[in-house]
Formats: C-alpha cells, sequence, structure tokens
C-alpha cells in the first residue's frame, strides 16, 4: 500500500512538475500556417494533361499541364483569313488616275495646237487675210479646251480622296483585328499550365480529361520550407518584442520533450481581438490578445495545423 502511494506521489510530481516547466518555457501558444496559392486555369477548355499529385514539389514557372488550344488555333485562323480578305475590298486607284492623266495629255496636245493656229489667224488677220470670225472660234475652243483640263485635273484629285477614303475605311478594320491575332496569341500561351511559386503541392481539384473554366482552380500549392507560426500575446507582453526578433520556438517531441527551432518575428497585429477559443495565452484572464507571425525554417517536422509555443528570452 505505502508502494502504491509513493508511486501515485511521484507520478502525481512529474506531472506538476512537466507543467510548471511548459508554463515557465512558453510565452505565447499559436499554430503553424503557410501562404497558400491557389493556381486556376486562366483559359477555358478540355485538360489534356496535369502532371501533378498531392505531395509533388514543383518549380517556379515548370509547366505542369496542358489546356486544349485547338479552338484557339481555329479562331486565330479565321481573323487571320478576314484580314487577308481586307486586302480585296480595296480599290487602286491607278489606272484610272492613268487613264485622266492621258486624256490630260491630249487635251493639252489640243491645246497647243489651238494656240498655235490663234498666233496664225492673228498674223493674217493683220495682212486682211483672214476673218476675225476664224479668230473667235479658235478664242472659244481656247477655252472649252482649258477649262475640260481643269475638269479632268479636278477628277484626279477627286478619285483620288475618295479612293484613300474608301480604301482607309477598309483599313481600319484591319487594326483591330490584329489586335484580335495578338489576343488569341496571348490565349494560346496560357493554355500551357505554368506553376506560379516553388513549393509543394497541397492538395488537387482537378483531372486530365475533365473540362475547365477560366479561373476554376486547379490544384493548391505552398512553400513549406519556411512556415509561419500565428501566435497570440496579451498586451503586457508587447512590450517584451519587436519585429525581427529571435525567438525560440518549441514543438511537442513526446509527452515530457520539446524540439526547439530558431524563428524570427515578421508581423505584429496592430488591432485587439478576443482570445481564440483554440489558444491559451500565458495569461488566461486576458480578454483581448495580440496576433504575431514568426516565420521558422521547416525541417520537414514541421506541419500545417500543428500546435507551437514561443518563448520570448
Amino acid at each position: 500500500m505505502k508502494i502504491r502511494i509513493l508511486l501515485y506521489l511521484s507520478m502525481l510530481s512529474a506531472v506538476i512538475t512537466g507543467c510548471n516547466l511548459n508554463n515557465q518555457q512558453s510565452d505565447a501558444s499559436g499554430t503553424f500556417e503557410v501562404d497558400e496559392v491557389i493556381v486556376s486555369s486562366e483559359v477555358p477548355g478540355k485538360i489534356l494533361s496535369l502532371n501533378l499529385e498531392e505531395g509533388s514539389v514543383l518549380a517556379k514557372d515548370s509547366i505542369v499541364g496542358m489546356i486544349d488550344s485547338v479552338p484557339f488555333e481555329l479562331q486565330k485562323a479565321q481573323v487571320e483569313a478576314t484580314i487577308g480578305a481586307l486586302q480585296q475590298k480595296t480599290m487602286d486607284v491607278k489606272p484610272q488616275i492613268k487613264l485622266l492623266q492621258d486624256q490630260i495629255l491630249v487635251q493639252k496636245a489640243q491645246l497647243n495646237n489651238a494656240l498655235y493656229e490663234k498666233s496664225r489667224i492673228e498674223r493674217l488677220i493683220k495682212a486682211d487675210a483672214a476673218t476675225t470670225k476664224q479668230l473667235d472660234d479658235y478664242n472659244t475652243q481656247i477655252d472649252v479646251l482649258q477649262k475640260q483640263i481643269a475638269v479632268t485635273e479636278q477628277q484626279i484629285k477627286v478619285q483620288e480622296t475618295t479612293t484613300g477614303t474608301q480604301n482607309s475605311s477598309v483599313l481600319s478594320e484591319s487594326k483591330p483585328l490584329h489586335r484580335s491575332v495578338a489576343q488569341i496569341e496571348d490565349q494560346l500561351k496560357r493554355t500551357n499550365i505554368k506553376n506560379p511559386v516553388a513549393g509543394t503541392v497541397l492538395t488537387k481539384y482537378a483531372m486530365a480529361g475533365e473540362v475547365t473554366a477560366a479561373g476554376k482552380a486547379l490544384y493548391k500549392i505552398a512553400d513549406v520550407s519556411v512556415i509561419t507560426l500565428r501566435a497570440y500575446i496579451t498586451g503586457t507582453q508587447l512590450s517584451q518584442i519587436k519585429l525581427n526578433q529571435q525567438v525560440k520556438v518549441l514543438v511537442d517531441s513526446n509527452a515530457n520533450k520539446f524540439r526547439e527551432y530558431p524563428g524570427v518575428i515578421t508581423w505584429i497585429s496592430d488591432k485587439a481581438e478576443f482570445t481564440p477559443k483554440t489558444i491559451q495565452t500565458k495569461d488566461e484572464r486576458a480578454n483581448l490578445v495580440y496576433a504575431i507571425k514568426i516565420h521558422v525554417k521547416n525541417d520537414g517536422l514541421l506541419k500545417i495545423g500543428m500546435y507551437g509555443e514561443v518563448k520570448f528570452n
């Protein structure tokens, strides 16, 4: 009986000692978390491949899958065909201009001939060998030819302006079409599923063969090489810590032993909040606490959701 009582007292003493040790070592406690990135599809379509599994370690910018690109290639071909058809809608003004220019050459030759005949008639009139009616006829002919030349020259300008306006209207459709081609080419690049950050795949949401939509989640990834302990402290402990301060992080190894990790305080909340139900601070009577974040280098044993404790000094 005495042996049982002594054994019981010894166990009770060990438990009390362990609790006191825990209280002495811990200034705050919290859980481990990481910054998670949900990678989504950037374009709609059928997933041809998605080469990853939960737990896979992926490098940044690595191609991990592909969306069916055939619909985008067909759209690009259609827009390029429309651009090519625009050239056939334009008018070539050169043949019409050449015809009018040849007409002006003929009219100018007739005008030169009329001017020569006028000059000859004027000499004949001085010699009383011609009549003024003949001179009037040539003056009228000269006047008509000059007006015809002016009209033809005006026709050339009008033809150039009209054709240029029509061609500009047709070719103005080319710029937005070229932009459409550039947009489709950008979508074609996005059919390659590129991993945005280096890390470990936490959850896989889609499989090859499924049809996805733009913005639909494919997988979740996080860099677990550095893990964050989100802990809570009381207002009286705020004066004991500062940003970039080195602290000790303690994680349960067994019932009476901790694994110790070096940590750095990277964030201190500037607003108090009510004590979370899952968190116990050193001062259990505190109603308001402040959240802090501590970065800890992960040796592979730290997991998301695990509890950790902090010792400031």
